[in-house]
């Protein structure tokens, strides 16, 4: 038996029966979300909405794994009207299994980016996969043009990091497994792992850990190493308690590094939301994404947890790259296709990863 596989089952079925107990606390007149979101980003954005509107909205929080099973046992009862996800891959499964309205036109084109071929859902925010870097310890000369030829770099033996059982890094393999094939994907496992590279549970670990010195490069998503210097909401990141306790500083010792355009290293990852079918407020669903596309809610996203607009009328800070460069280094890819994630656990269970 997998005891870290039935425990996470055991967890989720508790997240399941404590979130639906609560349905019946809701009030008939109240637009209801679900949000794979952290609280720390959605809590300033809800409190905008509801001052700006004066729409009553309660926000419920959990993974986007947790939600997904809660909308399935809630079925046609579910109270929620907004599906706000973490990643498109969730968004894809929701729409699959058919719990996903198609959205007004006027909703459904209206980001500059980034748009669903479905039409149910809208991006909200994206997300970089970047690599992370000591500049004492490694010269970004050195470093190679794609992530697929990272692990002949034999000087990064034991110096590497990885983050192999976090989200990002799943959806990072999906795309990896797909776009270049499985042998290929499988391939590049086993020879990262001959690196013998660090694994940690999530991306703020291993940013200290470049930091303190225990490695020098570490595959991430591009806000940890802006957190790092620059600050950034608080609460947003993950073990926020242990980080950056010393607060931003410009001349820490990281620095990002960018793979060749069009180089899956670059991958864009995509946050986004829907209205539910089983909504009992799907105007004020809609309502709620178009505040969440509005200048106000966009630029909060890229100021506050550095994360990039899918709206061409926004400001960036100074020290995030060019949008239309972070857009042109990504490889095209279908977003949706995230939600083939069971193919990419098996290719790590395979190679003893996870």
């Amino acid at each position: 038996m997998n005891i870290v596989k039935e425990l996470s089952k055991l967890v989720t079925g508790l997240f399941v029966i404590l979130l639906m107990s609560s349905c019946g606390e809701t009030s008939s007149d109240q637009l209801v979300v679900y949000s794979g979101r952290s609280q720390a980003l959605v809590e300033q954005l809800v409190a905008d909405f509801k001052a700006e509107t004066g729409v009553d909205i309660e926000v419920r929080y959990g993974n986007d794994a947790e939600l997904l099973a809660v909308l399935s046992e809630e079925g046609d009862q579910s109270p929620a009207d907004v599906y706000w996800a973490n990643t498109t891959g969730a968004l894809a499964n929701a729409s699959q299994q058919g719990r996903l309205a198609t959205l007004p036109d006027t909703l459904a084109n209206k980001p500059d980016s980034y748009t669903a071929a479905s039409g149910e859902w809208v991006p909200v925010t994206v997300r970089f996969r970047v690599l992370a870097y000591n500049p004492s310890a490694v010269d970004a000369d050195d470093l190679p043009d794609s992530v697929l030829d990272l692990p002949e770099m034999n000087e990064l033996d034991g110096r590497i990091g990885w983050t192999p059982t976090y989200s990002s890094f799943y959806d990072f393999m999906t795309t990896m497994r797909l776009n270049e094939g499985e042998d290929d994907a499988r391939e590049w496992l086993n020879e990262m792992q001959e690196l013998n590279p660090k694994a940690y549970s999530s991306n703020t670990p291993m940013i200290q850990a470049i930091l303190g010195g225990e490695i020098d490069v570490g595959l991430t998503n591009h806000y940890y190493v802006i957190q790092t210097k620059y600050g950034g909401k608080e609460g947003y990141f993950e073990d926020h308690e242990h980080y950056g306790e010393e607060g931003p500083d410009p001349d820490a010792n990281i620095e990002t590094y960018h793979f060749a355009e069009g180089d899956i290293g670059n991958l864009a990852l995509v946050t986004g939301a829907s209205v539910l079918q089983t909504a009992d407020h799907p105007e004020l669903g809609h309502r709620f994404l178009d505040f969440l596309l509005s200048k106000k809610a966009q630029e909060y996203a890229a100021t506050s947890v550095n994360e990039y607009p899918v709206m061409d009328n926004v400001t960036l800070p100074d020290y995030m790259l060019d949008a239309e460069k972070a857009i042109r280094l990504s490889p095209d890819y279908d977003y949706e296709q995230l939600q083939q994630l069971e193919g990419t656990l098996n290719l790590l269970r395979e190679a003893g990863i996870i």
